[in-house]
Parts: C-alpha cells; sequence; structure tokens
C-alpha cells in the first residue's frame, strides 16, 4: 500500500499548512464590518423613506451618531446600487440634501395611480391641508404647515396629483410658490363658488379670538 500522502495533505488529514488555513480571528473581523455596512444602509433606507424634504448627509450623521465621511460614503452606495439595478425609484442629491425619487421613466404610470386613485377616500391630514388651503388661499406651504403644526410637503403634492389644489404663482415677499384650490375642487364639493364654502366661525374653539375668527374667513374667489 502506498503510504505516500496526496500533495498538500499533512499526516492527520489536514490540508495545506498552517499559513494556507483561514485565520477565524480575522475573517470575524470582516464579517462585522459588513453587518454594519449593512446596517447602516438599511437605517439610511428607514429614514430616508419617511423624509418630505431632501435630508443632509450631516443631520443623517447625527441621528445615527456616525462620522459625516461614512454616511455620504453609504449614501452615494446606495445611490449606484439602485441604478446599477435600475430600481422603479433613485436616490438624489438635490438641495443640500438627499431624498427618494420615482425614476422618471416610470413618472407616467405613477401619475396613473395618484389619478386612479382619486376616488379613494383622502386621509385626515390631507383633508385638514386642504381645508387650510381652501380658507386661506393663496397659500404658500410654510404657512400650512405652521397652521397644521406638522410638514404637509407630502400632502401638497399628493393634493395637487389628485387636482385639488394648483399652483396660484409667488409670494412677493419671499418668492414662496402659492396654491389655491381647483375648479375640480368645487365640483367635487358640489359648490358654484368658494364664497359657497360653510362659515368656519360656528366650528371655532370659544377661546379663539375675534382677529382669529376673521382670518378663518371665506377664501376670496
Amino acid at each position: 500500500m502506498n503510504d505516500e500522502l496526496w500533495p498538500g495533505m499533512a499526516a492527520g488529514g489536514e490540508t495545506g499548512s498552517a499559513a494556507d488555513q483561514p485565520d477565524s480571528g480575522t475573517s470575524q473581523p470582516s464579517a462585522a464590518a459588513e453587518s454594519d455596512a449593512a446596517q447602516l444602509a438599511h437605517s439610511l433606507e428607514a429614514i430616508l423613506l419617511v423624509a418630505d424634504e431632501p435630508v443632509a448627509d450631516v443631520v443623517l450623521a447625527q441621528v445615527l451618531e456616525l462620522p459625516r465621511d461614512a454616511v455620504a460614503a453609504a449614501l452615494r452606495q446606495l445611490a449606484d446600487r439602485y441604478d446599477s439595478e435600475h430600481a422603479g425609484f433613485e436616490l438624489r442629491e438635490v438641495a443640500g440634501g438627499w431624498r427618494y425619487y420615482t425614476r422618471e421613466e416610470y413618472a407616467p404610470v405613477v401619475e396613473k395611480f395618484v389619478r386612479d386613485g382619486q376616488e379613494v377616500r383622502l386621509t385626515q391630514a390631507a383633508l385638514e391641508t386642504l381645508a387650510v388651503v381652501a380658507y386661506r388661499q393663496p397659500v404658500g406651504r410654510a404657512q400650512v404647515s405652521a397652521v397644521r403644526g406638522v410638514n404637509c410637503d407630502g400632502v401638497m403634492r399628493t393634493l395637487t396629483l389628485r387636482g385639488l389644489v394648483e399652483e396660484a404663482g409667488t409670494d412677493q415677499e419671499t418668492g414662496a410658490i402659492l396654491f389655491r384650490t381647483t375648479g375640480y375642487f368645487l365640483e367635487r364639493l358640489g359648490l358654484p363658488s368658494l364664497d359657497q364654502l360653510p362659515d368656519l366661525a360656528p366650528l371655532l374653539p370659544d377661546h379663539v379670538d375675534d382677529d382669529q375668527d376673521a382670518g378663518h374667513g371665506h377664501a376670496r374667489s
């Protein structure tokens, strides 16, 4: 019987030399690094998914308590990955921050989805935002957000896509885009004009000042 071992086979059936064996001690940090990178990517996706406006990398770094360079690199990697996969959305760096956008070639199907869903009941947030626009028009996004106490950018986009509000020029002092309700809004309510909107005074709390009551009067057509 030939007792010669196979090349690279050590006695006892172990293959290769100690130098050829993988070092479990060095593989663990690599696996941990991959896990940390995945966790960072998932955290960024979760935050940006609910953001109504671009979020700066420095803000994300503060939230995640990580170096800004690491967060910026992770954002670029995410954007590159979505592009390479040709996902239906993309991650763009705009206005000093990062935000998700529908990929341009899929805009028609998104618009069709939104318009076909006009019969679906509006959310409470959308109804409140629409009421502010209706009674204060023309009004800017910042003013609507101030009245409601929350950011309304996302809701305003939805109302615009559904044809209920539209742009109405810009504010001469701030340059902000102003919005007003549309003819479709009146059509859905069955009203001939904005003058027919119900009076808000009976619906306001008793402690509201008279000056505030006056500010909540009918929008002028």
